[in-house]
């Protein structure tokens, strides 16, 4: 399915001020309620507040660190009407990391308010509470600045699951085009509700969720934060009608007892990326939402997404544009092959990154980084990072990161495909595949996962010996059992953490020995 273009000449400015007159629509937040027009004005007020107490020679870079608020909201909007750069910050971060994100973006204020400032620990900030009765007096016209679609609108930074955090650039346009597609794509408009509990610091909120309503002039009811229970009751009591998600929270509303009338609610549209294998079907058909899950990143160089006749596992076709390539040598991988089973038969020659041969895309660069640019950027083509094979018809499979790709005697493996046959176990509710070092040479493969009460590890081998599509070496020699696994605030898993400490844990580890796991 190819998807309708945003328009790359719009900003996010233009499609606020379209909002400005609109009464009957607007945010809801806990039992409150802002109009488009009081939210457009309060935006003006905080824009001109905050633009007295920039340094004209500086970048009007404004850090924040806030949950789903309106005051979050308000910023954004002070952001597109008064030429500020929103940078988010990591609620997961602290101390001298926060501080090295503060001053990597160049920011002129930390914003808080008090539900979030202990999270500084010492870090100078701004209280956005002392400052709600100055913006909300301030009489101060603010002339409306000439911004254009190519101008910064955020800073947002990525998980840093692998490193630093970079602060990738957050254009009007990039903001403004995916409100535009999205909405079209699931034809959205004033009669809608978008329901956004995802945290607004990260760019699935930004992109797939607050820009969205803003373009289809629908209302937003926010969420302080996600909650499992409270999903489904949200979305009746305000009428949600479409949401969007990143990853382990669709699992975790699964997760909640089912009720008989599950599907009777207002939800149409479910949309996000990294839904565990098999969880798009299962939510559809208990919640009768139309569940569409991409594949892309903050960075947006590379963006695929589900099309009719996509097989189950697979993320959707390629496009013109993207290709996979052998990360050796740069020549475009063949097409996977699967015997009778499933099981894939060239992991080696299939798998490859996954690359936009055309350009950056939607990637405009990390902001003060050029070694990451350089990075990303190879001979006019942008490297993704993400491994992938794709099957004789073009639809891609997800086969993990770069930094996930182990070599087990002698053989390249993702831990993608591993951790979808792992999740196939009914007492498996979490996991996450990594390597560690093998004592000769190369890795050893390494599950961590959380379970239910009944879960049996001495079992455990039966049940793979029964996947007819995982190979021997696709075993994790070691399976680790945790209560959690570690993640980051938009709930990826922290998987360098895991691989550190390898066998180093006090949970309980289980060793593979002749196809059968024993404590280690």
């Amino acid at each position: 399915m190819s998807l309708p273009p945003g328009d790359p000449e719009t900003t996010v400015t233009q499609l606020l001020l379209g909002l400005a007159d609109v009464e009957d629509r607007g945010l809801h937040f806990e039992g409150s309620f802002t109009s488009w027009r009081d939210h457009v004005a309060e935006s003006r007020r905080l824009a001109s507040v905050l633009r007295a107490r920039l340094d004209p020679e500086k970048p009007p870079h404004i850090a924040v660190l806030l949950e789903n608020t309106p005051t979050f909201s308000y910023l954004l909007g002070a952001a597109a009407l008064g030429g500020l750069v929103l940078v988010g910050l990591n609620p997961t971060r602290r101390g001298t990391a926060l501080q090295r994100d503060v001053d990597l973006a160049d920011c002129q204020l930390i914003l808080t308010d008090s539900a979030s400032s202990d999270l500084l620990d010492g870090v100078d900030y701004v209280d956005i509470d002392s400052l709600a009765t100055e913006f909300r007096a301030s009489t101060a016209p603010l002339e409306i600045p000439d911004v254009l679609p190519g101008d910064l609108f955020m800073l947002i930074f990525t998980s840093g699951t692998s490193g630093d955090p970079k602060a990738v650039q957050i254009t009007h346009s990039k903001v403004a085009s995916a409100g535009i597609m999205l909405s079209s794509r699931f034809g959205l408009g004033p009669a809608d509700v978008c329901y956004l509990s995802m945290p607004m610091f990260h760019s699935n909120a930004v992109l797939a969720g607050w820009s969205v309503a803003v373009a289809a002039g629908a209302s937003i009811t926010l969420r302080r934060r996600f909650s499992a229970s409270g999903f489904l009751d949200d979305v009746r009591k305000y009428g949600a009608t479409y949401a969007n998600y990143v990853g382990k929270p669709m699992s975790y509303v699964l997760a909640t007892p089912e009720q008989p009338d599950d599907a009777e609610n207002t939800l149409k549209i479910m949309y996000g990326n990294e839904a565990a294998s098999g969880d798009t079907d299962r939510f559809a058909k208990r919640f009768g939402a139309f569940v569409v899950d991409g594949f892309g990143s903050t960075e947006g160089g590379v963006a695929l997404g589900w099309a009719p006749g996509t097989p189950s596992g697979a993320i959707g076709p390629l496009t013109p544009d993207v290709q996979i390539l052998d990360i050796n040598n740069g020549k475009s991988c063949p097409p996977a092959i699967f015997d009778d089973s499933g099981k894939l038969m060239n992991a080696a020659e299939a798998t490859g990154e996954l690359v936009n041969v055309t350009g950056p895309g939607r990637f405009t660069g990390y902001y003060k980084n050029p070694e990451a640019d350089a990075e990303r950027m190879v001979d006019g083509k942008y490297r993704s990072g993400d491994l992938a094979y794709a099957d004789e018809n073009g639809y891609v499979y997800f086969a993990g990161r770069l930094g996930d790709w182990l070599r087990v005697d002698g053989e390249n493996l993702g831990t993608a495909p591993i951790e979808r046959v792992l999740l196939r176990h009914p007492g498996i509710t979490e996991v996450a595949v990594y390597g560690i070092p093998d004592p000769t040479v190369g890795d050893q493969v390494m599950a961590a996962l959380v379970v239910d009460s009944d879960f049996n590890p001495g079992s455990l081998g039966e049940f793979l010996a029964a996947q007819e599509d995982l190979g021997p070496k696709q075993w994790p020699s070691y399976v680790r059992v945790a209560e959690s696994l570690p993640r980051t605030a938009t709930f990826k898993v922290i998987k360098r953490q895991l691989s550190a400490q390898a066998l180093e844990t006090g949970d309980p580890v289980w060793t593979l020995t002749n196809g059968t796991y024993t404590p280690h």
